[in-house]
């Protein structure tokens, strides 16, 4: 059997993490995505209502980062409370 050894690109790969994007929506209002925030990722007021200022007016913000396994589980816990997130590798 043999063993190939990975390339520097892929094994840097290995190491770039998992970010959790969430989206405006027409749905939910402001004070929802901002209670989300903090419920879910313990984020104080301050945090959460930048961080939602941030989808609103741009579209998007990044609201964690870490492995692929907690950024699916993040996804999908924002997913139960109607936001709308998506993963991808940093």
């Amino acid at each position: 059997m043999e063993v190939r050894e990975p390339r520097g690109d892929e094994s840097h790969e290995l190491g770039r993490p998992w970010i959790v994007i969430v989206w405006n929506d027409p749905i939910n209002l402001m004070s929802y995505v901002t209670f989300v925030l903090r419920k879910l990722f313990g984020y104080s007021e301050a945090k959460a209502t930048r961080l939602m200022l941030q989808v609103h007016n741009e579209g998007k913000a990044v609201v964690s980062a870490g492995t692929r396994e907690k950024a699916e589980l993040d996804v999908s816990r924002l997913h139960q409370h109607g936001l709308w997130a998506t993963l991808r590798q940093d």
